[in-house]
């Protein structure tokens, strides 16, 4: 953990206006507020938990642990692939709008964001209402100053700052060690969940003697790329799942793996006395990776996709004795409603020009009017199947306008009719389609305002 001398001077800085403007210190603001606990799996499908249909994958942790609160049946990532999605989970807004528009890669030109040096993230936000914040694990929105976790706000970090590693054990990206205390190099051993999850538990048991309210972003790379489960758990999945083939034992071991992980960071809340006073979410960062064996449950297509596939993810969240167990919910929501949500149950006023809305009322079992008309999905990627293009799309009520390739028209569905895609109404609904269309040519608009590269000062000033 870091020392008091180490803290960032902004950090320090927030706190002593809280005090002149307030007159209390930031701990003891914080007093009656919850711990946060967010945890985001990476390439988690819709369908690839028992609690969600899957029949031959066993997760009884995150089973439990959709069963004590709210269970979503309609919660979209903002993006169906990494770095956006977690972009907009930290600021509350489309990741077009803080620079990130696709993934944050090693090679410049094979990188297609930068996250903005102006974006406000959750854990900055978080400040002045005394939470100390952390990170442990997957980071994915820089590989450099200023965009590493301690420069956005996080007073602790450890974990993994690139796209994804080549092995789970020696943790390393195109040779590169990307693994990190804070800013100091560190080389682990282990299985990288095995490792997020101890980093996890020494945090809350550290958390535990702090009258601090916390909030800890664990962030799993599983079950992203390499499928690689520790052999043990690999070998108990075929023997328990007869006739399973290679290539889904071994992501449904991995994700078990990953299962049993969550379920040990549980332990660690209620053995420390914070599991009462935490408000726990989870979700992915979008759909299932379908060539590795991933299960989406009744959707199509999968991971890179603007089909629900690529969008829809299993998301829960639980907060004892505010949240009723057991319940479920159609509420549609996206991933950076709950930046805006964190910051509502914690009395922060949240920007005012993001784009995430709180669903607190949801999840204290009241009505609430639906978040927004129109919900936006946007990706740029390389390679010949993009090459620099972006791929789009807009759902408004039941209906949902996308473009999958950038070299293909435009396609319409009406989710309620046809939730697997099936029925282009391009030519049927000509109304709804021009509306849907204009509307998202309005949003691509407001995007242009936001350099997605590097700028050219801090390039030269690496020279």
């Amino acid at each position: 953990m870091k020392s008091l001398a180490t803290v960032p001077k902004l950090q320090l800085l927030m706190s002593l206006v809280a005090v002149v403007l307030f007159g209390v210190s930031s701990t003891a603001q914080a007093a009656d507020k919850p711990n946060v606990l967010l945890i985001l799996v990476d390439d988690l499908g819709y369908g690839d938990l028992s609690c969600y249909g899957a029949t031959d994958l066993q997760s009884p942790n995150i089973d439990k642990l959709v069963s004590r609160g709210l269970k979503f049946t309609n919660f979209y990532a903002n993006c169906p692939v990494c770095s956006p999605t977690r972009a907009a989970i930290l600021s509350g807004k489309y990741p077009d709008r803080i620079g990130v528009p696709g993934v944050i890669r090693t090679h410049a030109d094979n990188s297609w964001g930068y996250l903005s040096p102006k974006a406000e993230l959750l854990p900055a936000l978080l400040q002045p209402a005394g939470y100390h914040s952390a990170i442990i694990g997957k980071w994915h929105l820089g590989l450099e100053t200023p965009n590493r976790p301690n420069d956005r706000g996080f007073d602790h970090f450890k974990g993994y700052l690139g796209d994804m590693m080549d092995d789970y054990y020696n943790h390393r990206r195109h040779g590169i060690n990307y693994m990190r205390e804070n800013e100091q190099e560190i080389d682990p051993e282990g299985h990288a969940t095995d490792l997020f999850t101890e980093w996890s538990c020494d945090y809350l048991k550290e958390q535990a003697a702090n009258e601090q309210p916390f909030f800890l972003y664990l962030a799993y790379n599983a079950p992203h790329t390499p499928i690689q489960p520790p052999q043990d758990w690999l070998e108990k999945v075929k023997k328990r799942e007869a006739g399973i083939g290679e290539q889904r034992a071994k992501l449904v071991a991995l994700i078990e793996h990953m299962d049993y992980g969550i379920g040990q960071v549980f332990t660690c809340l209620e053995q420390t006395g914070q599991a009462d006073d935490t408000l726990v979410i989870f979700t992915s960062d979008n759909g299932g990776q379908l060539n590795v064996g991933a299960n989406n449950g009744a959707t199509r297509d999968g991971k890179q996709s603007m089909y629900e596939g690529g969008l829809k993810v299993p998301t829960a969240v639980v907060w004892p004795g505010k949240i009723e167990a057991g319940q479920t919910t159609e509420f549609q929501a996206l991933s950076m409603d709950f930046c805006s949500t964190i910051l509502d149950i914690a009395g922060v006023e949240q920007p005012a020009d993001c784009d995430g809305r709180s669903i607190l009322p949801t999840l204290l079992g009241n009505e609430q009017k639906p978040l927004r008309d129109l919900s936006f999905f946007r990706r740029r990627e390389g390679g010949i199947r993009y090459n620099g293009k972006t791929i789009e799309a807009v759902i408004r009520g039941d209906w949902k306008l996308l473009q999958n390739t950038p070299f293909e028209p435009l396609e319409l569905y009406n989710l309620k009719q046809d939730p697997l895609e099936q029925n282009n109404m391009v030519k049927k609904a000509p109304r709804i389609y021009n509306e849907l269309a204009a509307a998202l040519r309005r949003e691509i608009q407001r995007y242009g305002q936001i350099p997605w590269q590097k700028p050219e000062a801090d390039k030269s000033a690496e020279e």
